[in-house]
């Protein structure tokens, strides 16, 4: 018991001194703790202290720098406002002459104002004079009219239709005359040297035209033949018509079969086929399609090569397939017995020796001569005319060459105008080596009516008596009735009938008009 009440008190008494222990040093850390409060609070003032006087300074030196932008602004303000006030003087200045200019303008105005009242007032005057005296003319002319009409013994419209006419038939004859002038004189330089071109052209080419129309007769050894060649109910002759495409005729004439088409390559396979079979001996509807078919394969082959052949002649290399097959097809094609291959060739030729010598493009003239008809390989096939067509296939092959798809597309008169003078020689070649003579051949019945409708077209014009065409078409003489058309009147009156030629009527190359007009005295002896 003692133990534990020991215990007891030795603990309290441990309490109790740690207690006044931790009073003391709680008391020491306050005395502290305030002390470096109080020396912190005196920094702090002295800090504020400081900064209060900095800031001062600073705001002294803030408005010292404001006063002198004040200052320096005032200046500008004050030097700009005395430009202003010089420049308000000066406009001001400018206003009041322009109002005393303005003023003086007025006054003008209003002295011309009163002078025109015046002069209109005048005017106004006259023109009642004027009236007046027309009145009086009038009235007078009037009776002069009566008066003239009474003497002529015709009216005044039908004196004024015989001064028109006189006036019309002087103008007439002027014209007549100036216009012979000119042609003269244009004659005499451009149709030599027209003349020395062409005809040196013509010179320097010798291209062979042969002659091929849309009959093609084969050759067979006996009658025989004809009868094997129909076979039996006529099925062989069927099937070889079926196959090439072309028509067979078997008629009376001895040793001879005859294939007709208007295509030449079409006629051509038949042709070969025909000959191969009748050498062969076996001719039977399967053998005629094998023969057919492996002649079709070797015309191909045989079209591209003188495609080839042709482009090599004329010097044009590197032309796509296609081209060369359609150049190739053009030697089974003809236009009024004129081979289109060989045509094509001369007008190649022509048109680069007619460009060096007027120093034009030779490369474009030579192509769009060689290509000018190309039209005419598909033209059984495709609709439109063969200048056309020609020019359409050319724009898949030369898209951006324009003026060669021009020269094809403009080589007949109404399909297009020429664009260039090289479109011109192409045309010009293309009517020379079609209307030289031998190079083309016409049905009689297409010459016939040319002739007929030239005399025609001749015959429809005032004052033409009777006209005849000669030279196979080339030339019309023209007889005119001397009484009707004076001799001034002869120049317009051929120039005109030339001109309704060239509108209606269809013809190669040109047709030459010569107007005849004579006048027959006739008297008797008695």
């Amino acid at each position: 018991m003692q133990v534990i009440l020991f215990s007891l008190l030795s603990l309290v008494f441990g309490a109790v001194i740690g207690f006044i222990i931790r009073y003391f040093y709680a008391k020491h850390s306050l005395a502290s703790f305030e002390n470096n409060a109080k020396i912190a609070e005196d920094k702090a003032k002295n800090l504020l202290k400081e900064a209060i006087k900095e800031a001062e300074a600073k705001k002294k030196e803030l408005l010292i720098e404001a006063k002198d932008h004040i200052y320096k602004d005032k200046q500008e303000f004050e030097k700009e406002l005395k430009e202003r006030r010089v420049e308000l003087q000066q406009y001001e200045k400018s206003l009041t002459i322009r109002e005393n200019d303005i003023a003086r303008k007025q006054e003008n105005s209003l002295a011309k104002e009163h002078e025109l009242k015046n002069r209109e007032r005048d005017i106004n005057n006259r023109s009642k004079e004027i009236d007046e005296i027309r009145e009086t003319m009038n009235f007078e002319r009037s009776l002069l009219r009566k008066e003239l009409e009474k003497i002529s013994r015709m009216t005044s419209e039908e004196a004024k239709q015989i001064l028109i006419q006189q006036i019309e038939n002087e103008a007439k004859k002027d014209a007549s005359i100036r216009l012979q002038k000119i042609e003269d004189e244009l004659k005499k330089d451009s149709d030599k040297k027209a003349k020395e071109i062409i005809s040196l052209a013509i010179q320097r080419v010798a291209v062979e035209h042969t002659s091929d129309i849309t009959v093609t007769t084969v050759t067979i050894p006996n009658e025989d033949m004809k009868g094997r060649i129909i076979g039996r109910e006529g099925r062989n002759i069927r099937v070889f018509e079926a196959t090439t495409g072309v028509d067979v005729i078997v008629d009376d004439t001895p040793e001879a079969i005859t294939l007709t088409s208007f295509d030449g390559v079409r006629r051509e396979i038949a042709r070969v086929s025909l000959e191969r079979l009748i050498v062969d001996g076996r001719i039977h509807p399967a053998r005629i399609e094998e023969m057919v078919a492996k002649v079709t394969k070797e015309m191909e082959v045989y079209i591209k090569e003188v495609g080839e052949q042709a482009a090599l002649q004329v010097g044009i290399s590197g032309l796509p397939d296609e081209l060369i097959r359609l150049i190739g097809r053009l030697k089974y094609r003809t236009s009024y017995g004129q081979n289109i291959l060989k045509h094509s060739l001369e007008v190649a030729y022509l048109s680069k020796l007619m460009a060096a010598e007027l120093k034009l493009d030779i490369d474009l003239c030579l192509k769009a001569g060689f290509f000018h008809d190309i039209g005419k390989s598909v033209d059984h096939d495709v609709e439109g005319t063969h200048a056309q067509i020609g020019a359409d296939i050319l724009k898949k092959y030369y898209p951006n060459n324009h003026k060669l798809i021009n020269a094809v597309l403009a080589h007949h008169e109404g399909e297009a105008v020429p664009e260039t003078l090289e479109a011109v020689i192409v045309a010009t070649a293309d009517a020379i080596s079609a209307a030289r003579p031998g190079a083309r051949r016409e049905k009689l019945e297409f010459y016939l009516k040319r002739v007929q409708k030239l005399e025609e077209v001749a015959n429809s014009f005032k004052g033409v008596e009777r006209s005849f065409a000669i030279q196979a078409g080339r030339e019309i003489r023209i007889i005119v009735e001397p009484t009707k058309i004076k001799e001034e009147e002869t120049i317009l009156l051929a120039k005109d009938i030339a001109q309704k030629i060239e509108k209606e009527v269809d013809y190669p190359g040109q047709i030459k008009v010569t107007l005849i007009r004579e006048t027959r005295h006739t008297d008797i002896a008695k």
